[in-house]
């Protein structure tokens, strides 16, 4: 155990965050993202929510100021009724984290592409439909 590192944090996560560079991403995937058929690099968080990993994940990592949007989340396909009120959490954990941090949406094809070069997949027992978040490291 070491100190202030959020006991929810795995060693494997807290060793990919550190080894996440400027602008690397790392996605935190609900439990029906398909994270072992897009990387090779998926860290299983089964069980956990992403809300309590999210909040956890931002006491260490940074967000990229630079960038135009700091996390992405994957949009609602069209036609399907889903209103992912998951997404109101988030905002509020990155705002408290980074009050100036903005959020974009990706369709869910682009999103698996984007995921595809992702420094990392953090697969998790989320089970809220569109669950997926995108962030993307910033610098100290």
């Amino acid at each position: 155990m070491l100190k202030k590192i959020p006991k929810i944090l795995s060693p494997d996560l807290v060793h990919a965050l550190m080894r996440m560079g400027h602008g690397d991403e790392i996605v935190l995937a609900d439990a029906n993202f398909p994270g072992h058929s897009l990387h090779d690099r998926v860290i299983r968080c089964d069980g956990l929510g992403i809300p309590p990993l999210l909040d956890a994940i931002l006491e260490l990592l940074p967000l990229d100021p630079y960038a135009d949007h700091q996390a992405a989340l994957m949009s609602v396909v069209p036609g399907d009724p889903v209103v992912p009120t998951i997404w109101d959490a988030y905002r509020e954990i990155v705002a408290v984290h980074d009050a100036s941090a903005q959020l974009a949406f990706e369709d869910r094809f682009a999103f698996y592409e984007r995921a595809k070069n992702a420094y990392a997949i953090v697969v998790t027992g989320e089970e809220a439909l569109y669950g997926n978040i995108i962030l993307k490291k910033g610098v100290i």
